[in-house]
């Protein structure tokens, strides 16, 4: 037994999530590691009146239902034992109008302006929020508080990225309101509480625009990024049109640049920009220099852009602070890398203490690549560390798209005060070799991940959900496993 332990120990290799930091004409490598192939994006928007959704394609209420009704049934309709979502997205049946503006429909959000500071992300993170709420909810996000408050312990200056928006938000630091943090004083003050919990974000193909057109029609705006030479609404580029408000680069500069897609127009002249691509086309675009930049605050970006859509982001699933109780997590900074152990497949776990009486209501996860099959367990009164049994499924299914998903327990588990118990995921990522999002400490890197703290959880993974390696002490990481309660 201990010969096959040390065995399935020496398989598990470690992927990190390499990505750019943009800080407006500030590029940083954020993480000099493997970066794994083709690693997806984000994504989501729809016109969510009733005669919007008429105009747009047709009435279709009965059909879809409200906003965000046909993706949840799609990805975990049927989770519970014995279930199964592998139905194909509805959403891919609907055919898309050749322009699209959120303007015309009520759900541009606000343009701000980032100043000096290098805070385009934040900016973007707000943005794309912002936009996933409009036009029922009309709310001012905090960029203050999510430039500062996160756990990545950087400076306004030194830039982000959508790694880091991720964890913020899907850690319940955040979103906060503007008046509780405004921008710019660099004072962010302690013990705000999130008005908001994001509990699913999507991240749409690289350079699939249909995947980014239909995250923007059916759900929010996408935050996307670009190569920048200017800094600010006074600078200029030969790649910017300041007449026609057209963006285009094909150069081999990587992103710098976060902004917000917001609409899109097939038939964008090419002759719009001071270079011409092949073809015509544009998506519609939100910045963060402020409305005296472009349109207002937007500008035009071609297709044919190296980097626009590279990157995507889109918030599905946004809820009111009440909706648990209380969330267990240990990845504060989130997805930085993956493990695994050379093969799609793979078991992992996340060991907590109930701090109350209380039952487990769902638990959330990464599907660190598209078609993703899971299923959930839940052991309870485990043992000492590694010493658990899985119980019966409690639930399973598929998501078509890479993202961080909230997986509703179909029966909640009982949990008694101070009852160590342990979530776990059997997950399978076809094409993948490491499945499994983590939160890693890299030694190279520990000026930017300065908060990484490996002392705060206890997870493990496993090849067979029997056998378990503590991921703290063997793999210097944290797995990406949070659970959610409400309590008595």
């Amino acid at each position: 037994m201990k010969l096959k332990y040390k065995w399935i120990c020496g398989l598990i290799s470690v992927s990190l999530l390499s990505t750019a930091m943009t800080a407006c004409s500030y590029p940083w490598s954020f993480l000099s590691t493997e970066k794994k192939e083709e690693q997806a994006g984000f994504e989501t928007i729809l016109p969510r009146t009733e005669e919007s959704r008429k105009d747009a394609r047709g009435d279709t209420k009965e059909k879809t239902g409200e906003r965000g009704e046909t993706q949840e049934k799609d990805q975990t309709e049927g989770n519970g034992e014995g279930g199964d979502s592998s139905e194909e997205d509805p959403e891919e049946a609907y055919p898309l109008p050749e322009r699209f503006d959120y303007r015309e429909w009520g759900r541009c959000p606000r343009v701000g302006s980032q100043g000096d500071l290098g805070t385009c992300w934040a900016f973007a993170t707000m943005i794309a929020l912002e936009s996933s709420l409009l036009p029922e909810e009309s709310w001012d996000f905090s960029e203050d508080h999510i430039s500062l408050q996160n756990s990545f312990g950087m400076d306004q200056d030194m830039g982000g990225d959508y790694t880091m928006a991720m964890a913020y938000l899907l850690a319940w630091q955040g979103p906060v309101r503007e008046e509780e943090d405004p921008y710019g004083d660099g004072v962010s003050p302690d013990g705000l509480t999130a008005v908001k919990h994001v509990q699913e974000i999507q991240l749409p193909k690289a350079k699939d625009y249909d995947a980014v057109k239909r995250a923007v029609y059916f759900h929010g705006g996408v935050q996307t990024s670009l190569y920048m030479e200017m800094e600010s609404e006074e600078s200029r580029s030969e790649f910017y049109n300041e007449e026609t408000f057209a963006y285009y680069y094909n150069g081999a500069e990587a992103s710098n640049h976060d902004i917000v897609i917001v609409g899109w127009d097939d038939h964008y002249p090419k002759e719009n920009f001071t270079y011409a691509p092949r073809q015509d086309g544009a998506f519609l675009c939100v910045n963060s220099w402020g409305s005296q930049f472009g349109e207002a605050g937007l500008f035009y970006v071609s297709y044919e852009d190296v980097n626009v859509g590279s990157h995507n982001l889109v918030y599905t699933k946004v809820e009111e602070p009440d909706n648990y109780d209380a969330i267990y997590q240990s990845d504060l900074c989130g997805w930085l890398g993956q493990l695994g152990y050379g093969d799609e497949t793979a078991y992992f776990a996340n060991v907590f203490k109930a701090e109350e009486k209380e039952t487990l209501e769902a638990v959330g996860f990464y599907a660190t690549d598209e078609n993703t099959e899971y299923e959930i367990y839940v052991a309870e009164e485990t043992g000492k560390q590694g010493d658990f049994k899985l119980g019966p499924v409690r639930a399973k299914g598929r998501f078509q798209k890479t993202g961080f998903y909230t997986v509703e327990l179909p029966s909640p588990v009982e949990l008694k005060a101070g009852e160590r118990f342990a979530a776990a995921v059997f997950i399978r990522t076809p094409g993948s070799i490491h499945p499994v999002a983590i939160e890693y400490r890299n030694k190279e890197n520990d000026g930017v991940i300065a908060k990484v703290d490996l002392k705060d959880g206890e997870g493990y993974i496993s090849a067979d959900g029997r056998l378990w390696t503590r991921v703290e002490t063997e793999q210097d990481s944290n797995v990406c496993l949070k659970a959610y309660t409400r309590r008595k």
